[in-house]
């Protein structure tokens, strides 16, 4: 394997991305799919970090006639169930993880504290933060912005079901342009759908380039990383 491009990443994972064509709970091959990518990018030397969602087992709009914080307290705990899943696909593997969560679950996981975190990920092992910022109204994504910002990851790879950045919704509109590169300010002034607002901004004010790729094809992590041209990036 070539030399990697970046020594510290921050890998977002939709919680749809392992739940393969069921598209709820977790498809076991596909998360272990994943799981064979990141073992290889952990052997070429590469610092993973890894934040993941939850909308496999619940999403805001699911909660649409409950009070917004509780919907979004479900939520996290949501990423919660996925990081665990996360984890022991990983230790099965032979990799060394941990899971911190930025709500206190002592039992099941370490609580988030960066300087835990950045040793941790100096000792090579797989870092998974869940439970988002810890707060309601905040998305999965902006705590992945967060946690890029505060262990300086190099970049975030943002794995998605869709293969980058368009001008539209490429599932509806044919005539969709594909960006190669573009800006965060471009992507808030033309509302495009990438991440939401605060981690876009979040993002944008720390200098943190991202990285939009398909996740259909697990082998782009290790692409991603290598710096191969997959995707869209974001700067």
């Amino acid at each position: 394997m070539s030399k990697p491009k970046y020594k510290r990443v921050l890998l977002k994972l939709s919680g749809e991305a392992i739940a393969g064509d069921k598209k709820t709970g977790v498809d076991a091959e596909v998360l272990g799919a994943i799981c064979d990518q990141i073992k290889k990018v952990i052997e070429a030397g590469v610092q993973v970090a890894i934040v993941i969602g939850g909308g496999n087992f619940w999403r805001g709009r699911y909660g649409h006639q409950m009070e917004r914080t509780t919907s979004d307290y479900m939520g996290m705990l949501a990423t919660a169930m996925n990081g665990l899943a996360l984890q022991d696909a990983l230790e099965s593997r032979g990799l060394y993880t941990r899971l911190q969560t930025a709500i206190e679950m002592r039992e099941i996981a370490e609580p988030y504290i960066k300087r835990k975190a950045i040793k941790h990920l100096e000792k090579g092992r797989v870092v998974i933060f869940s439970c988002g910022t810890g707060n309601p109204y905040f998305t999965t994504d902006t705590g992945a912005a967060l946690r890029a910002a505060e262990i300086d990851a190099d970049i975030i790879l943002l794995a998605k079901t869709i293969d980058g950045v368009y001008s539209a919704d490429p599932k509806i509109d044919k005539n969709a342009k594909k960006y190669d590169e573009i800006t965060y300010l471009d992507i808030l002034n033309q509302n495009l759908k990438v991440m939401d607002a605060t981690a876009t901004s979040l993002c944008m004010d720390n200098k943190i380039p991202l990285l939009v790729f398909g996740i259909d094809n697990p082998e782009n992590i290790v692409r991603a990383v290598m710096g191969d041209k997959i995707g869209t990036i974001v700067s």
